[in-house]
């Protein structure tokens, strides 16, 4: 569910505003006496202050990690361009070929950014492994046939070519917890439980759907952030595309 922002942002709706009308069928049956009120209000400031700041964390978490997204590709960008250009140190036919696979590896990375589902993502990702390996075979092949400093260059180049993917591919893999976004769930149920609960009269329906609306759209912000292939706010390779425009121009 936490791949589809959308329909988590439904169900929360419906779960939270029905957890606030099992509050205020539960106040009918037993009223809550003013004695016990204060004490009640107390608990339930304390419930909504932790529940804002588990959200505010989640929310900083996704943030860090979407900038996290973006900065490795930016880094996959300079990785490829400048393994295109050291490419020129090889002897002309080993030059020509790893251009020649360094422009169709930016296409399938390109591909990989925009890829929304597992059925796209699987050819994608096998082209690229044997991309990989045939480019490292271009370049280790004259390296290790006459092992200079500056062949050593073109190497290492290549070596932060597939690293980068490596790094990418581990950010796209790094969520939040599952039992964090349980516990931050199982918080925002008790509190709209006990906001319907500790109500004083029979409120509108409109008033009583705020608060699962307003926790639903954070809900829906943090999974947004954090679904890197469905949701609204998703990492555009531009500096892949750019890269790519340029290479296949030259």
């Amino acid at each position: 569910m936490l791949n589809y922002p959308r329909l988590l942002f439904l169900l929360s709706v419906f779960a939270l505003w029905l957890s606030t009308k099992i509050g205020s069928s539960i106040r009918k049956r037993r009223p809550l006496k003013e004695e016990e009120r204060e004490d009640f209000g107390i608990v339930q400031a304390a419930t909504l202050t932790l529940l804002a700041l588990i959200i505010g964390f989640s929310y900083s978490m996704a943030i860090e990690r979407y900038d996290q997204r973006k900065n490795y590709e930016e880094a996959e960008a300079n990785a490829i361009g400048t393994e295109y250009v050291r490419a020129d140190l090889l002897p002309a036919s080993d030059a020509a070929k790893v251009r020649s696979l360094l422009r169709d590896y930016l296409d399938h990375r390109i591909l990989f950014y925009k890829a929304r589902n597992e059925e796209e993502l699987g050819p994608i990702n096998a082209r690229t492994a044997q991309l990989q390996s045939e480019m490292w075979s271009g370049v280790h092949a004259p390296a290790s046939a006459r092992p200079t400093p500056v062949l050593s260059l073109v190497v290492s180049g290549m070596n932060d070519v597939l690293n980068s993917q490596g790094y990418t591919q581990a950010a796209w893999w790094n969520r939040i917890p599952q039992t964090a976004w349980g516990l931050m769930a199982s918080i925002a149920v008790c509190c709209n439980l006990m906001v319907g609960y500790g109500a004083r009269w029979h409120r509108p329906a409109a008033i009583e759907l705020v608060l699962p609306l307003v926790l639903s759209m954070a809900f829906f912000l943090i999974a947004d952030l954090e679904s890197p292939r469905r949701g609204l706010i998703s990492v555009q390779p531009q500096n892949l595309e750019s890269l790519a425009q340029s290479l296949h121009a030259h």
